[in-house]
């Protein structure tokens, strides 16, 4: 091993693909030997130093080969044949010729071996080797085999009899963790293609040699422009005009600069036929042309004309002049004039007829001979198992059918009376390929059927990163690494917060943040995040076997909330005070204490006595409810005081609001008692207490007597005491005392006594 695989430093061991990280149940320990550390940079260095880092313009190569890398680093490099993982330690053989595809080494030598085989049996039962012994060990020798790939045929001398590496230089390659698997290590060195002079670059890898990188000067298609181009794309166009001479030696190539020879040339212009007899207008390259007037020229005989069509130059000699012989060709005629017809002989024709056997029985004659030979002759069936006399144009064939198998050893040949040589099986195979997907879509053969040719993509959701691998083993296949940030833009809420990840395969992984879903109630949901989510890409869905969890997610992606778990006090359906229980917020079960009601009745002046039971609504904030009609009914009468206060009570039943005006009529006598006023009750109550005085007045003069006067008071009704009876104006008449005089007299003030007798 050279020092080129030390130029770098070797890459961790722990740079495995990401797949390993959600490895299934059948992974076990021995599944790092199935994969190896990322190795591209250093089977590109030599090639990056002079060409740069490889891009999609630079060669398709290049990405054939990180394919194969991808593919053999995440371990999904297998076997096309037996659909088995290759690992780093098994012998393989890869085809160099179009696919270069990585098979077992036991598995081509097996494939070649029966391919080869098979096609020497062919061979074997069209050349009998009785017959033709040089010609069947001949194509025994030469019987080919194909890759089962790309079907490229390999003669029976290459089949592979050892394990060398990628570029064929080192025999049975040791497994190094530092050196791709199946490679030497080394630089490749194999002749890069369309025999450049140049040799690869890479160290020994797999897939096909990229592009020459090395710069050379080079020519455009048409030669006017020179530049210094990499050696692998040398070939360009400067995209001015061709300019070449074309076949016609007249007009150049008006065409873009191209590869290949130019186009015909096509400038129109008037040319003549070939006989110059005809002009015609047609492009420069179909100027030579023939026309469809016949010659009919004079020939050297001047008997006959020219039979040939427009021609170009001279008609020649009369082909009847010389020597000339009966239709037999048995007599010869010497000397005889052009115009002249040659008799005939009368000989037998005797020609060799159609059939190969027989000759012609008849006359000499003119014109052909009868096509049919109608020689009877005793013929054999081709299988042999009739024998008749039938005319010689005749075939004979039985109908006894060939009940021999065909080269597929399946199926009767059916053939009716059949040589011995069946042709191959026509009926198409449709056995189940090994890829348990497809049928076999050649003729029906025989031995086991070629292998798959379907290759299927593994990528991840970019599509960036890929490898591709047999059809039938991509469910045991893992995803490639990928460090590009996923694209796909998060479906939940917070979709700008979400924290960035690479691109996976399949589905995103579920945000993480809480939801924060807010509630009817007013709560926030604090469950993880469970909006929806993306859907996968469908072109690079593949589902590999994944690990069973136990874990149960606390919510389904893209489900709603779940109802609010948050714990609160919640009141008894009576709503008392210190009654509460504490409840799960979403639950709305209702529970009753065993406290009274207690709540106001519709009078608006008593409480319900009943036990706590449920209102239609309630509220906190209200002094007015609206009750269930389970609450008792109030049957007291109205116990309220009126207003203004008075001695009657209120004639309805017990109420809400104030009382209706009191309308009972109450009787008041006036102040001196002569009459009674009748008032109502709201009316007089009304009035202040002077008002009330002034009322009851009946505004007459007092009918009350003066105390100790017999005289009635003067003064206009009035409430309280009468006046003094001393003021008594009034004139009486008194007697003396000792009554014997009699006498009026007006006394200033009444005294109510006896006069003294001197008055």
């Amino acid at each position: 091993m050279t020092s080129t695989t030390q130029t770098t430093p070797p890459p961790p061991l722990h740079a495995w693909s990401d797949s390993d990280a959600d490895s299934d149940s059948s992974s076990t320990a021995g599944s790092e030997s199935l994969r190896h550390s990322d190795l591209s940079a250093t089977i590109f260095k030599s090639y990056t130093d002079i060409n740069g880092p490889p891009s999609s313009s630079s060669s398709a190569d290049l990405f054939k080969i990180q394919s194969f890398l991808t593919s053999s680093r995440s371990g999904a490099l297998s076997c096309l044949i037996c659909l088995e993982r290759i690992r780093p330690s098994d012998p393989t053989w890869s085809c160099s010729s179009r696919c270069f595809a990585v098979f077992h080494l036991v598995c081509i030598q097996s494939w070649a071996r029966q391919s080869s085989d098979l096609s020497a049996a062919r061979a074997a039962s069209r050349l009998s080797a009785d017959l033709f012994p040089l010609a069947a060990a001949k194509a025994i020798e030469e019987s080919i085999w194909n890759c089962p790939k790309c079907r490229v045929e390999y003669t029976k001398t290459l089949i592979p009899k050892i394990y060398l590496c990628f570029c064929g230089k080192l025999q049975d390659p040791p497994s190094d963790p530092w050196v791709l698997p199946h490679s030497c290590g080394e630089i490749c060195g194999r002749p890069l293609k369309h025999n450049c002079g140049h040799h690869c670059l890479l160290l020994c890898h797999p897939g096909p040699c990229p592009s020459c990188p090395k710069l050379v000067k080079a020519r455009c298609f048409c030669g006017a422009t020179e530049d210094v181009l990499r050696c692998g794309f040398k070939n360009f166009s400067c995209n001015g005009v061709c300019s070449k001479l074309l076949d016609c030696g007249v007009h150049r190539c008006s065409e873009t600069c191209h590869e290949g020879p130019c186009p015909p040339c096509r400038a129109v212009a008037v040319y003549r036929c070939q006989c110059g007899k005809t002009e015609e207008e047609r492009e420069c390259f179909d100027r030579n042309f023939r026309c469809e007037i016949p010659c009919e020229m004079l020939l050297g005989c001047t008997k006959h004309v020219c039979s040939k069509g427009c021609h170009p130059g001279e008609c020649g000699e009369c082909p009847l002049q010389g020597k000339r012989t009966c239709p037999c060709g048995k007599r010869t005629y010497e000397g005889m004039a052009c115009d002249v017809v040659v008799p005939l002989c009368g000989a037998t024709c005797d020609k060799m007829l159609s059939c190969g056997l027989h000759r012609c029985p008849e006359r000499c004659h003119r014109g052909p001979c009868v096509e049919t030979c109608r020689t009877v002759i005793t013929k054999m069936c081709r299988c042999g198992s009739l024998k008749k006399e039938v005319p010689c144009r005749q075939d004979l064939v039985c109908e006894r059918k060939c009940q021999r198998l065909r080269d597929c050893g399946r199926h009767a040949c059916k053939r009716r009376c059949c040589d011995g040589d069946c042709p191959p099986c026509s009926e198409i195979c449709s056995r189940k390929l090994r890829c348990k997907n497809h049928k076999c879509p050649s003729p029906c053969h025989r031995g086991s059927c070629a292998p798959c040719p379907v290759m299927v993509t593994i990528s991840c959701a970019c599509g960036e990163t890929h490898f591709e691998v047999p059809c039938g083993t991509e469910m045991e296949q893992k995803p490639p690494k990928c460090p590009k940030p996923c694209q796909i833009t998060p479906l939940c809420k917070h979709g700008s917060n979400c924290k960035p990840h690479k691109c996976h395969y399949g589905a995103c992984p579920p945000c993480r943040l809480p939801c924060e879903e807010e509630f009817s109630c007013g709560h926030k949901c604090k469950l993880r995040c469970h909006g929806p989510k993306p859907p996968p890409n469908p072109e690079f869905t593949l589902k590999p076997k994944k690990k069973k969890s136990n874990h149960q997610s606390e919510c389904t992606p893209g489900s709603l909330c779940p109802p609010c778990p948050e714990l609160v006090w919640r009141s008894c359906v009576g709503q008392h005070f210190g009654a509460e229980r504490m409840m799960v917020c979403s639950d709305r079960t209702q529970f009753s204490c065993e406290n009274l009601c207690g709540n106001l009745l519709p009078c608006g002046n008593h409480y319900c006595t009943k036990t706590c039971h449920a209102l239609k609504s309630a509220s906190s904030m209200s002094v007015q409810h609206e009750r269930s009609e389970s609450c008792e009914e109030c049957h007291l009468p109205c116990q309220k005081e009126t207003s203004p206060a008075c001695p009657h009570t209120c004639p309805l039943p017990c109420h809400l609001g104030e009382c209706p005006p009191c309308k009972v009529l109450v009787k008041r006598s006036c102040h001196c008692g002569t009459m009674v006023h009748v008032f109502e009750c709201i009316y007089y109550n009304s009035f202040s207490e002077k008002e009330q005085i002034t009322v009851r007045s009946c505004g007459g003069p007092c009918h009350r007597k003066l105390p100790n006067c017999t005289h009635l008071c003067p003064e206009i009704c009035h409430p309280g005491q009468c006046p003094s009876p001393d003021k008594c104006c009034k004139k009486v008449t008194v007697r003396c005392g000792c009554q014997t005089v009699e006498k009026g007299v007006a006394l200033s003030r009444c005294s109510g006594g006896p006069s003294p007798c001197w008055l």
